[in-house]
């Protein structure tokens, strides 16, 4: 038996260089498992790099993989630390316009760049060739899936819905959709979510005053995701007692990750 461990890399991005940690769980020798992929690496596990609070991925996993004898490689992507950095790139140009906050100081709003597209190219060219090729996963658009929380439940979204054919699930957390200016989104999800789309794992809350402005987009999304894809493909959970925070992140996390491994196994 092979023990659980995470495991650190440093990879190329933008110029530099950027933390992903790879969660394995315990497993055989020549066991492989599905992989989630996701973002703001340093808050999924508790340890010491967690700065607002924490996923508990590994005892996520380790649940499932006792009640229903299934595990998962979690695959965390470091974010920046500097909120307009890390909102810049997670969250995609070719959307749509952003909606900047009028109170927004004039030096940030200069610093306001989007830039998913890079961290999209990142993940699909440079952190999933370096885990399918080190890493005991499993291979397919079946066995893979992205989740994200907030400007992470954007590029989720985003790179799920553009590269249909490499992830069989999204899970979309407080997504920040009321950033980009409404008639852009609609108009890019209904050029790009069909009938051939991943399974779209939608959750808010609605307790705070940015969950519930969360609440309002997301309504808004998932009304046009009823036109554009069938009702097997997409979710949505609304938990109006929970704040935006990883606490409630976690308790919905569960839920998704048991949905995703459920339809991965089957194959």
């Amino acid at each position: 038996m092979i023990r659980e461990t995470v495991e650190k890399l440093m990879l190329p991005y933008n110029g530099g260089e950027k933390l992903v940690r790879v969660y394995i769980p315990e497993h055989e020798e020549g066991e492989t498992f599905p992989v989630v992929y996701m973002t703001d690496g340093q808050n999924l596990f508790e340890d010491d790099t967690v700065q607002f609070g924490c996923w508990y991925t590994r005892e996520a996993v380790r649940a499932e993989r006792e009640k229903n004898g299934r595990g998962a490689v979690i695959v965390g992507i470091h974010s920046s630390t500097d909120a307009i950095e890390r909102a810049n790139e997670l969250s995609a140009k070719s959307v749509g316009g952003f909606n900047i906050p009028p109170e927004m100081p004039e030096e940030e709003k200069r610093r306001i760049d989007p830039s998913g597209e890079k961290f999209d190219d990142f993940i699909i060219h440079t952190v999933m060739p370096e885990i399918e090729a080190g890493f005991p996963v499993k291979k397919g658009r079946e066995h893979t899936a992205f989740c994200g929380s907030s400007m992470g439940g954007l590029q989720s979204f985003y790179t799920t819905v553009t590269h249909k054919d490499l992830f069989s699930y999204a899970g979309v957390f407080s997504p920040a959709f009321m950033f980009y200016l409404s008639d852009d989104l609609e108009k890019w999800i209904r050029a790009n979510v069909d009938s051939s789309a991943p399974y779209l794992y939608l959750y808010t809350g609605g307790a705070d005053p940015l969950e519930q402005e969360i609440m309002k987009s997301e309504k808004m999304v998932y009304g046009i995701l009823e036109e554009c894809c069938p009702d097997r493909l997409h979710k949505n959970i609304v938990m109006p007692e929970e704040n935006h925070n990883e606490t409630a992140w976690a308790k919905v996390f569960t839920d998704f990750l048991g949905l995703f491994l459920s339809e991965s196994y089957k194959g």
